[in-house]
C-alpha cells in the first residue's frame, strides 16, 4: 500500500509537467495508458500469467477500463488545466467517501465498524488540513467539478472491479487486459484532440507516468482491492497527499508548515485506523482463485482474491 501511494501520489506531478511542456489532455490519456499497457503484459508473461479469453470477461473488463482509466485519466488531465494540485488533491481524496457510500448502498463491501469509518472521515479531514482549500481560488470552477466526478468514477470502478474482476485470479493478466481496452477507449478521443507539440520534459515526464504511476500502480492497485475491498483500498487517495508534499519539500525545497505537518499527522492516523481490525472479526479465510484461462498458470500471487 505504501508503494502504491508512493507512485500514484508523484503522479499529479507528471501529469503537471506534461500538461505544461506542450502535451495535450488527450494525448497525455492515451500515452499513459498505452506505456501501462507495454509494461504489464510483459510481467504477466513472465508470471505465465495469458490474456483473458472469456468473452464475459472481456466485457467487465472492458467496463472497468472506462471507469477506472479513460474518464478519470482524461477528467484529471482537464481539471488540472484550471485548478492548482492543492485543489486536485482534495478532490480526489473523496474517493473514499464515494466508495464508502456505493459500498453501503450497493453492499458491495465489507462492513466497516466504526473506527474504521472514524478512520476515512479523519483521512479526509487530513486532507483538508494539508491543502486548506478555502485559501485557493476556483473552488466552484468547471475543472473543480472534472476532478470531483473522476473520484466518484474511482470508486465505481473499484466496486465494479471487486464484484467482477478481483475473483478471477491472475490479477497481472486482468490488469494489461484492462489497460489495453482503456487504450482503446482513450483513442476514440483523439479526433478531438488539438495538436500538441511536446518537449524533452513533457515525454519524460509522461513515460514516468505511464511505466510507474499507471502500469506498476494499476497491478498493486488490483492487488489492494482484491485483499481488502474496494472501501478500504480507496484510502490510498488520502496518502496521496503525503506523498505529493513530501516529494515537494525534499526535490523543489518547498517550506512545510505546521498546519501541513498537523494535516499529514492526521492523514495518518486515519489510514491507521481505517486498517485496524477488531479481535472478533478473526482472520480473512483464503481462498484460491480459479485461473482466468486454461493456460494462465497456478502462480498468482493474488490467492485471497
Amino acid at each position: 500500500m505504501a508503494t502504491l501511494a508512493l507512485l500514484w501520489g508523484s503522479g499529479f506531478l507528471w501529469i503537471k509537467l506534461a500538461l505544461d511542456h506542450g502535451m495535450s489532455p488527450a494525448h497525455l490519456t492515451l500515452t499513459r495508458c498505452a506505456l501501462g499497457t507495454a509494461v504489464l503484459p510483459l510481467l504477466a508473461c513472465g508470471a505465465r500469467q495469458r490474456l483473458p479469453r472469456s468473452r464475459a470477461l472481456w466485457l467487465h473488463v472492458t467496463v472497468a477500463a472506462l471507469f477506472c482509466n479513460a474518464i478519470p485519466f482524461a477528467l484529471f488531465a482537464l481539471g488540472e488545466q484550471t485548478v492548482d494540485s492543492g485543489i486536485a488533491g482534495v478532490m480526489n481524496a473523496t474517493t473514499p467517501l464515494w466508495s464508502l457510500l456505493l459500498g453501503a448502498v450497493l453492499g458491495t463491501d465489507r462492513s466497516l465498524h466504526p473506527l474504521r469509518l472514524t478512520g476515512l472521515f479523519l483521512g479526509f479531514a487530513g486532507v483538508l488540513l494539508i491543502f486548506a482549500p478555502w485559501q485557493h481560488d476556483g473552488l466552484a470552477g468547471w475543472g473543480t467539478a472534472a476532478l470531483l466526478a473522476a473520484a466518484a468514477s474511482y470508486a465505481i470502478a473499484f466496486t465494479y472491479m471487486a464484484r467482477h474482476l478481483t475473483p478471477r485470479g491472475a490479477p497481472l493478466a486482468v490488469s494489461a487486459a484492462q489497460l489495453l481496452m482503456a487504450t482503446a477507449w482513450t483513442t476514440l478521443a483523439l479526433p478531438t484532440a488539438a495538436p500538441t507539440h511536446p518537449d524533452t520534459t513533457a515525454l519524460l515526464a509522461v513515460t514516468v507516468l505511464g511505466v510507474f504511476s499507471t502500469g506498476l500502480t494499476f497491478y498493486l492497485n488490483y492487488r489492494v482491492i482484491a485483499e481488502e475491498g474496494p472501501t478500504s483500498a480507496a484510502t490510498v487517495g488520502y496518502l496521496l497527499p503525503v506523498v505529493s508534499v513530501t516529494l515537494g519539500a525534499l526535490v523543489l525545497n518547498e517550506t512545510l508548515g505546521l498546519r501541513t505537518l498537523a494535516g499529514m499527522a492526521v492523514v495518518l492516523a486515519g489510514v491507521a485506523a481505517t486498517r485496524t481490525r477488531p479481535r472478533t472479526e478473526g482472520a480473512v479465510p483464503v481462498r484460491r482463485s480459479p485461473s482466468l484461462t486454461s493456460g494462465s498458470g497456478s502462480g498468482s500471487p493474488q490467492g485471497n482474491a
